[in-house]
């Protein structure tokens, strides 16, 4: 996908490309048994300037547009396991974004300005053990007493859950539904937070995943993220741009893959001949690539909308779904290509299958997108879907 529209983009992607190759690249297979990425690659990160590329200039960001975040996306997939760029975006994007676009100016100093540079590991929780797409449905309350918030509950599937700092939390302080959510960050040594242990995942392995509880923890009032019970719009604001990730994140392994089987294709011989001899292989890595460059095209108009300011709930959600499901499909491909090796942990498309079962889940299920797109295209019909 050619986003790099200027001089200065293809100058950026070089610099995450060369961060990668020096700093990602060679320990991936080592983070990937650990289950999660060390605290100082973070801190490296910051310091070139990767985990505040859309946050205020004022709180130690950069100010950019999301097609730098795109051009991040991009070269880091490329380092052969997804849950680095899980890990570090989740952070980045997720967990710090809401509170620079939300938060009061002592809550950006406290919390975003250190996440920009590394210094804070930030997790965000949303996903409980009933609610998870459904996220009116969350029961993790905030009761306020006096200048406090009061936080009982527990959150579930948490990207780094058990590794962060700081948790842009999403509790109930009103009512029932939408209305009466909130968002609020705790800090990890708050006392009554407690971490779980550190799920096991069948993917994205490099990404540390768990389960998060609070009882009875004792938050200051002022972090509150913007207005009470005005937290479902600010999660559903933020979607859009998890939504464009999981897209960025989708197209650049789909496209990694493709390159693999092509290689592996005119590498690897069978009864005398490369595989890519047979017709029905080039067949198959045509359709793959046609796809490809179809999800690509609906991604790059997502995009091009969300930076114009236009409504893209329904755009963004297609590009979500169309590129998850066509990565899960060109998994399938590309992986049966590779034969026996494609369940080998140390070979690269035997991660990358693995890695895939997750896109058509995370930042919402290909079921809700549907439902989205349903909605904004005036699908639905009142009196028979609620």
């Amino acid at each position: 996908m050619a986003i790099d529209t200027t001089e200065e983009h293809k100058l950026f992607r070089h610099s995450v490309r060369r961060f990668v190759d020096r700093e990602i690249t060679p320990n991936v297979l080592e983070w990937e048994v650990e289950g999660k990425i060390p605290p100082e690659i973070f801190r490296k990160a910051g310091e070139l300037g990767f985990l505040g590329l859309r946050v205020g200039e004022d709180v130690g960001g950069s100010g950019l547009d999301f097609r730098y975040t795109g051009i991040f996306v991009q070269e880091m997939v490329r380092c052969g396991s997804i849950g680095v760029p899980v890990a570090l975006l989740a952070h980045a994007e997720f967990a710090t974004k809401v509170i620079d676009r939300a938060g009061s100016t002592a809550l950006r100093e406290q919390f975003v300005r250190p996440a920009a540079a590394g210094t804070l590991i930030g997790a965000l929780g949303v996903t409980e053990p009933g609610a998870g797409s459904d996220v009116a449905a969350l029961r993790t309350t905030a009761k306020r007493d006096g200048d406090d918030y009061i936080i009982n509950g527990s959150k579930l599937f948490i990207t780094n859950g058990t590794i962060s700092d700081f948790v842009t939390t999403a509790v109930r302080t009103g009512g029932k539904g939408h209305g009466g959510i909130s968002l609020i960050v705790v800090p990890t040594d708050t006392p009554g937070f407690t971490r779980g242990r550190r799920l096991r995942k069948i993917g994205t392995h490099a990404s540390d995943t768990g389960e998060i509880f609070f009882q009875d923890c004792r938050v200051p009032a002022a972090n509150l993220i913007g207005e009470e019970n005005s937290g479902f719009r600010l999660i559903m604001e933020g979607f859009v741009g998890e939504r464009l990730v999981l897209s960025f994140i989708a197209c650049a392994q789909t496209r990694l893959m493709w390159e693999e089987a092509r290689r592996y294709g005119h590498e690897r011989y069978a009864f005398g001949q490369p595989l890519l001899a047979n017709q029905v292989w080039t067949h198959r890595l045509a359709d793959v690539r046609t796809a490809l460059e179809a999800a690509e095209a609906l991604t790059a108009r997502a995009l091009d909308l969300h930076l114009s300011g236009q409504p893209c709930d329904s755009e963004v959600s297609m590009a979500k779904l169309f590129t998850c499901e066509t990565a899960v499909d060109a998994a399938r491909t590309c992986a049966q290509i590779f034969g026996g090796m494609s369940h080998m942990e140390e070979c690269l498309m035997g991660r990358l299958y693995r890695d895939c079962l997750a896109f058509t889940i995370g930042a919402g299920s290909s079921e809700m997108m549907r439902e989205i797109i349903a909605r904004c295209e005036g699908l639905a019909v009142e009196g028979v879907r609620k």
